[in-house]
């Protein structure tokens, strides 16, 4: 009998003591991969982590982010994305619990190294041609996100220039050529709007960062009156370069992003990207939470931005009509 006993006291007392030990173990810290072909502040990653804030995480607490840069990335479309695909490798390796990307480049890297951990990605303008979707109710892989412009944009960015300059006619399209899926949908709906509004477009295509100089040359060249810049982190990189040679040429030049017009662009129209990126955060809470990124469907904007820029505007001598002025959710004084 006292046999008996001292075996069920031992066998209570184990259960007692491995209870303890699992209540006593920390839990489990998510990993987050971010990824992408900026440096480091790029300012979609601060957002990221303003909305995962505001969802209770922190960085080093409840929450681990490990951040991997390309580095600038104004060079060759080649180099860069060899350089996303090592670091895409690395927190592959790493065993990250989700990878959050920035835009088209990283996804696709990021995609490519893995088809089993979650990734939560900026999407570009076309997330199913790039591959990245099946589409944007079912995503049906591991990787779902926010895509990064919504129906029609490219037609209201080019109506807004004949708005500000009913004279325009001859509108030069900075974009980047061999990218797969976004802006050859974009240059499509540009091509589409012109015609419809009879303006008539010149293609100006960078592939390489030492394309710049001469596809500046050939726009001056070419005649043009306004300028349309796509989104694109290489652009991005370049934004005041852009923006200075746009101010020089006397053009009516409009952009994706308000950090455009902050760098001395004239005027920009597209989506809100600091909500687009708070919001990649709700995606992260649902995954660490159990969701499956195939059941998370595909977000496409909602908030859309309108600033101007009227030292830009003086300096190139144009009068932005009050009609646009009324309509800017920001307008940058002329002094």
């Amino acid at each position: 009998m006292t046999r008996k006993i001292l075996v069920s006291f031992l066998a209570a007392l184990m259960s007692t003591l491995l209870q303890f030990a699992h209540a006593q173990s920390p839990a489990k810290i998510p990993r987050i991969g971010y990824l992408t072909a900026g440096g480091p502040g790029y300012f979609p990653e601060q957002y990221l982590r303003e909305g995962l804030r505001e969802l209770g995480y922190v960085d080093g607490k409840n929450l681990l982010i490990e951040p991997r840069y390309s580095g600038d990335p104004g060079h060759s479309s080649n180099d860069r994305m060899q350089r996303l695909q090592q670091l895409a490798d690395e927190l592959v390796r790493l065993k990250v619990d989700i990878i959050v990307t920035a835009a088209t480049d990283s996804s696709l890297a990021a995609q490519k190294a893995t088809r089993t951990i979650p990734i939560v990605g900026g999407l570009g303008a076309d997330p199913v041609g790039a591959g990245l979707v099946a589409s944007f109710a079912r995503p049906g892989g591991n990787i779902t996100g926010i895509a990064s412009t919504g129906a029609a944009t490219g037609a209201k960015r080019l109506e807004l220039l004949k708005e500000i300059s009913p004279k325009t006619s001859l509108v030069a399209v900075l974009w980047l050529g061999g990218t797969r899926g976004g802006h050859a949908l974009q240059m499509k709906e540009i091509e589409s709007a012109a015609r419809a509004l009879s303006l008539r477009l010149q293609p100006a295509t960078v592939r390489d960062p030492d394309d710049f100089e001469r596809v500046f040359a050939d726009i001056r060249k070419g005649g043009a009156d306004s300028l349309v810049v796509l989104g694109h982190p290489m652009f991005y990189s370049k934004r005041a370069v852009i923006a200075h040679f746009a101010t020089k040429s006397r053009l009516q030049a409009i952009y994706t992003s308000s950090p455009w017009v902050d760098a001395g662009g004239l005027i920009s129209y597209g989506p809100n990207y600091r909500e687009q990126m708070r919001r990649q955060a709700y995606y992260v809470d649902r995954i660490v939470k159990g969701a499956k990124p195939a059941d998370l469907p595909v977000e496409a904007p909602t908030k859309f931005e309108l600033v101007v820029n009227l030292k830009a505007a003086k300096q190139i001598g144009l009068t932005i009509p009050s009609s646009v002025l009324n309509r800017a959710d920001r307008v940058i004084p002329d002094k």
